[in-house]
């Protein structure tokens, strides 16, 4: 299904009944990057995918935006749906609009799941983004600059036949079309001013921050402060792992989420 969010539209995809769960996108991915893991949760949940402005089936820009553009999106998604309140759990990108959409709109989450996410855009991240943009003269060097980053080295290296796999795929059918490249130009722009530090404070939702020992993009020393800055939050930090945690440590990914969202609180 489709919503309508100013001149533009939104793809939205919702599977099984419950407690509503929206599953935020990290930068690169789509609602489609979550078939694996709709059955699982689906299963306790009514789950909502969303596709971002710039995003797999929803409308792309033309000029640059700010990431609280996105909270908008996500914003307007609940209000069409008629929901009140939902679970919100996000990955990388995904987490920081999580954060954002938490800091404006604190009425309306109900639990949040943060994982690999970081609470402002630092001088490195913003140069980072920078060396994916001039890397857009081939798929490889594309390819370089923004996939190895995101794993930990151990699972890349015990995992080469899946890698290059999927590096065949991108470098064939994504990192040569120039629509999808522009598109992540805006999607990388928009997180260079991003900065919710201040307003962590004002998240009143229960909430986990997870983090991966071996993440290169969003250190564990990230999470740590956002968990030390949102009243009560939870921290966990994965082993063994990397950024993208829904492909290296998919049962702990899905576990935590589920686990996280549907329990109550216990009071002993």
């Amino acid at each position: 299904m489709t919503i309508q969010f100013h001149d533009k539209q939104i793809y939205v995809e919702v599977h099984g009944q419950g407690e509503p769960l929206i599953l935020l996108n990290g930068i690169m991915m789509s609602s489609l990057s979550w078939k694996p893991f709709i059955d699982v949760l689906s299963k306790y949940n009514k789950l909502i995918l969303i596709d971002f402005l710039d995003q797999g089936q929803s409308s792309r820009m033309e000029d640059n935006y700010d990431i609280k553009l996105q909270a908008e999106v996500v914003k307007s998604v609940l209000d069409a749906l008629e929901l009140k309140q939902a679970h919100i759990a996000g990955i990388s990108y995904g987490a920081s609009v999580s954060m954002q959409f938490a800091v404006l709109y604190p009425e309306y989450v109900q639990t949040l799941v943060l994982f690999n996410c970081v609470s402002y855009t630092s001088p490195w991240m913003c140069d980072l983004g920078k060396s994916w943009t001039a890397a857009r003269a081939t798929p490889q060097l594309y390819y370089n600059a923004t996939i190895p980053i995101i794993y930990s080295s151990g699972f890349y290296n015990r995992n080469t036949d899946w890698i290059n796999v999927r590096k065949d795929f991108l470098t064939k059918y994504i990192f040569n079309d120039q629509n999808f490249l522009d598109a992540m130009d805006r999607l990388t722009y928009s997180t260079n001013d991003y900065d919710v530090r201040d307003g962590l404070n004002k998240i009143t939702a229960k909430t986990l921050v997870v983090g991966s020992k071996d993440d290169g993009l969003t250190p564990v020393s990230e999470q740590k402060y956002i968990s030390d800055n949102i009243p009560g939050a939870n921290l966990v930090i994965v082993e063994d792992c990397g950024h993208a945690t829904m492909y290296e440590k998919p049962d702990v990914f899905t576990s935590l989420i589920t686990g996280f969202v549907n329990n109550d609180s216990i009071t002993i």
